[in-house]
């Protein structure tokens, strides 16, 4: 399948020239390591229902890396295809995307909270014909649902799953000894090697490539923002399947040459023992992670003495809580905005004054550049509220098969799609979303599709789905309902109808408030605004 990138020749020459773009890959660092100094470790996996851990050195990671690749040529995987998994933060994910370079092929994360409706649509837009799956995680049956999709996805042929104990076993399909692969074609830095697909803020996933360029300059972007190097031990418990857990938790600490330090389910009091066992030093996580492990610091203020970073970024961060995790954690926190689209394009600076940190989501760095414009496109000034928009080495490279969804002009810069104000320093604060979208805890709430899908409840005439603020996960979706004649809802019901239709737990309404009528402006579009007004402030429907 032809990925399709959009890449022009202008743009490609600019990002060189400038020297934004390197031409390197992951495996050129990462290779780099294994020569000179092989017995390094590299990656620490915890997990938390077995409580295993396990260590891979850089060379043990190259070896298995090596044995998967070919075994994935095995299978008659090709340049440019696409290889879906959906993993929790286990150090198969890590070793996977080595091998999948090493061949030229298409590394595809899907988050673990995935359901039958959402995943049939990915694997069916990429074409997929591998995937890889844990036979169970958090009490779900992964395997059983990979059967079922390998019905319903025309182009699926093979499942690998961790943990079946059968010929499918990842050990025996992927990590078994194969055939050399001297001939396999690596994949360059302007090849695209991660799909990603968004929440689904509109209606379904868009799926969004990246190429090695784009993936590597916010890592760079990080060793320069946050003063890492390869004496620095990351955290990642924000998963990788994210944006953020994939460029912080995989990408930076093998391109700087460090040590990943993976825990599969949060828990804070075991991060808290992880941090302390292994001597963790930076981590990347959205507001709850942050919340959590504040408290947990004002608890056994000793286990952190090692952490010196948290970047907080993936949902709205309320400023108290910085103030209380700056003073609990002991470490620099530091505020963050990015989008899987740009990766991480704006942080405040370890050196930044109080009110930089506390009251702003930062300034860019690395060729990254942000404006605000108003409906017109014009540019605003200083602390105007206006559209956010984004350009820059980072950003990505199309929406696969969706070239008309591509919202960058000819200038480079991306409709982000947020609200925000710049101040006279260039720091930002994202002040609202010109979509109405609802962000659970750093995850995107596909409202359209949870709409869509309860309008076809017998007991709703009409639904809107508004985020209502919460102090651990930023938002939690409330469905604001006109009910038909003689019908009831409670939520347990409406709980029940999102489980029978196997939409990802993290999609369901948490709330749900019944309406005699919906807000509406004169042409009859559902005013939002006031929805959430009405349901933050408690008031009676």
């Amino acid at each position: 399948m032809a990925m399709d990138p959009i890449l022009s020749e202008q743009r490609k020459q600019a990002m060189r020239a400038a020297g934004f773009w390197s031409d390197q890959t992951l495996l050129d660092a990462f290779s780099k390591t294994v020569r000179y100094d092989p017995g390094r470790i590299a990656v620490v996996g915890y997990e938390g229902a077995s409580n295993r851990r396990t260590v891979l050195t850089y060379s043990e990671l190259e070896q298995t890396a090596d044995r998967i690749a070919a075994n994935l040529l095995r299978l008659g995987v090709k340049p440019g295809e696409v290889v879906s998994y959906q993993l929790p933060n286990w150090w198969q994910f890590v070793v996977l995307h080595l091998a999948l370079l090493r061949i030229g092929a298409v590394t595809n994360p899907v988050m673990p909270i995935f359901r039958d409706r959402e995943i049939k649509f990915m694997l069916t837009l990429a074409e997929t014909r591998v995937l890889i799956v844990p036979r169970q995680f958090r009490d779900f049956d992964h395997a059983a649902m990979a059967d079922r999709l390998k019905v319903k996805v025309p182009t699926l042929e093979h499942i690998v799953v961790i943990g079946s104990g059968d010929d499918r076993d990842f050990e025996a399909a992927l990590n078994a000894p194969g055939k050399r692969i001297e001939a396999a074609t690596a994949a360059s830095a302007d090849n695209v090697v991660q799909l990603l697909y968004t929440s689904g803020t509109t209606g379904e996933p868009k799926g969004v490539m990246h190429t090695s360029n784009t993936l590597l300059n916010s890592v760079r972007y990080f060793e320069d923002r946050v003063h890492l190097t390869a004496s620095d031990v990351v955290l990642m418990a924000s998963p990788m399947a994210h944006q953020t857990g994939f460029l912080v938790g995989l990408l930076l600490p093998l391109y700087l040459g460090g040590r990943v330090v993976l825990q599969d389910i949060w828990n804070p009091a075991k991060a808290a023992d992880i941090i302390e066992t292994e001597r963790v030093t930076m981590t990347m996580a959205s507001t709850p992670f942050l919340a959590d492990l504040t408290a947990e610091a004002e608890r056994r203020p000793g286990a952190m003495r090692s952490l010196r970073t948290f970047v907080s970024a993936g949902a709205p961060i309320p400023r108290v809580l910085v103030r209380q995790a700056t003073q609990s954690l002991g470490a620099h926190i530091v505020s963050g905005w990015g989008m899987t689209e740009n990766g991480l394009v704006t942080t405040t600076k370890l050196d930044d004054p109080p009110e930089k940190v506390f009251e702003t989501d930062g300034c860019p760095s690395q060729g990254m550049e942000v404006r605000i414009v108003n409906g017109e496109g014009k540019v605003l000034a200083h602390d105007e509220e206006g559209r956010l928009q984004a350009r820059g080495p980072g950003t990505f490279v199309g929406y696969l098969k969706r070239p008309q969804l591509y919202a960058v002009d000819q200038d480079g810069w991306f409709e982000t799609g947020d609200l925000a104000r710049k101040d006279k320093d260039g720091y930002i604060r994202i002040t609202g979303r010109t979509k109405d979208i609802v962000i659970r805890g750093g995850e995107n709430v596909p409202v359209i599709e949870i709409e869509q899908l309860m309008y076809r409840h017998p007991a709703v005439q009409e639904v809107a789905i508004v985020g209502v603020p919460d102090e651990r996960l930023g938002e939690r979706a409330c469905a604001c309902v006109v009910l038909r004649e003689g019908a009831s809802l409670a939520l347990p019901d409406l709980s029940g109808y999102m489980a029978e239709n196997n939409v990802a737990k993290n999609y369901w309404p948490e709330r749900i408030e019944v309406f005699d009528a919906l807000p509406k402006t004169p042409s009859g579009k559902v005013q939002k605004f006031k929805l959430r007004e009405i349901v933050s402030a408690g008031r009676d429907c």
